[in-house]
């Protein structure tokens, strides 16, 4: 089956491409390894386990992005006292809250909805869920990808071009080019971390935010752990919840075990915001280093924010039919929401200008 573009990988930059090409009259596949769509953005209950924020004062061009798609969206909770927990032979101490600037904000239903709201303005027969690329072969006519799908079975798609919307570091691991990338290419990618892929994200869900009563805004820092960062996740709907980013690196999580950094992390919630905090209704955890359609053995050491800039993310043969979208190749926030956005848009704008080209206009 032949195909203009092939996007390779769901998450929200494969689906603002996939969107884009369907506005401007152009043929695409998408195919996504996992049973679902939206990559690293995985909402449960309206929260997310994912990324959360955006800051449209800051990130014009995805605040336009998100307004034109209608969606929802309101302040992230801050009003109230702060708790640091410097030392564990220390207690926490409450110091007066401050005022975000740039104000952080959320989507009502979770960054989740920006994913439904995607998938469904393009045909669904496009979306290929399941359909994991293992390769991409360059030959004369563009691209021919193998894609493997349930109980092993594989098969051959062909497309003009290849719109890769992973984090570099993934697509170097896990596909195989013939011709193999130049090694500056392969040095790039694999030197360039995945946003997300080191970290784990804890969520404990209450009956009310109680912690809004007693004065305080949910935003804890801690250096005793488990959890170094904490705020609230109260939905648009309501439901009450705190999260929190632990501070312990993937190898200590993996020794550790699920059960164990739960317990710890609603012990730690008790001792920052009172015996309420010790009884959520539910818990919820994700281990985005242990995700392997997310994170690779690179990234099982934490290492630092991708780069961005203006680079040469593709060389030598493969530049003529490689285009990359990751969030992670955005120039401007590179690994955040508004980089996918933006690296899709720059993306599409480059392939609808090839097309321009390939039809003899100037």
């Amino acid at each position: 089956m032949n195909h203009p573009v092939l996007i390779i990988g769901g998450g929200l930059a494969g689906l603002t491409a996939a969107h884009l090409l369907h506005q401007s009259g152009h043929s695409f596949a998408l195919f996504e390894a996992r049973d679902r769509l939206g990559g690293r953005i995985l909402t449960a209950e309206g929260i997310d386990l994912g990324p959360s924020w955006f800051w449209p004062q800051t990130q014009p061009r995805l605040g336009a992005f998100i307004a034109g798609l209608g969606l929802p969206s309101f302040a992230q909770h801050g009003a109230g006292d702060v708790i640091f927990h410097r030392m564990s032979r220390e207690a926490p101490q409450r110091y007066q809250g401050y005022p975000q600037e740039p104000q952080s904000m959320r989507l009502a239903g979770g960054t989740g909805a920006l994913i439904a709201a995607l998938a469904g303005a393009v045909p669904g027969p496009c979306l290929h869920l399941g359909a994991r690329v293992t390769a991409l072969r360059l030959h004369e006519q563009g691209v021919e990808a193998t894609v493997s799908g349930p109980e092993g079975t594989t098969r051959r798609v062909a497309g003009a071009h290849a719109l890769l919307a992973l984090p570099p570091r993934l697509l170097e691991e896990t596909v195989a080019f013939s011709p193999a990338l130049p090694a500056a290419t392969t040095r790039l990618w694999r030197d360039t971390p995945t946003w997300m892929a080191p970290h784990a994200k804890f969520l404990a869900l209450y009956d009310r935010p109680f912690w809004r009563a007693a004065g305080l805004s949910g935003t804890a820092q801690s250096m005793a752990g488990p959890m170094v960062e904490i705020h609230d996740a109260t939905s648009s709907s309501g439901q009450a919840a705190l999260f929190g980013f632990l501070g312990v690196p993937p190898a200590g999580r993996a020794a550790a075990g699920e059960a164990a950094l739960t317990a710890a992390c609603v012990q730690q919630l008790a001792l920052l915001f009172g015996p309420e905090a010790g009884a959520p209704r539910a818990t919820l955890f994700k281990d985005w280093a242990a995700d392997p359609l997310t994170a690779t053995t690179a990234d099982q050491i934490a290492g630092g924010h991708p780069a961005g800039g203006t680079r040469n993310w593709v060389e030598g043969a493969w530049a003529a039919r490689l285009l990359m979208a990751g969030s992670e190749t955005s120039p401007v926030e590179p690994g955040y929401l508004a980089g996918a956005v933006e690296a899709a848009m720059r993306a599409v704008a480059e392939l609808q200008r090839r097309a321009g080209n390939a039809k003899g206009d100037p």
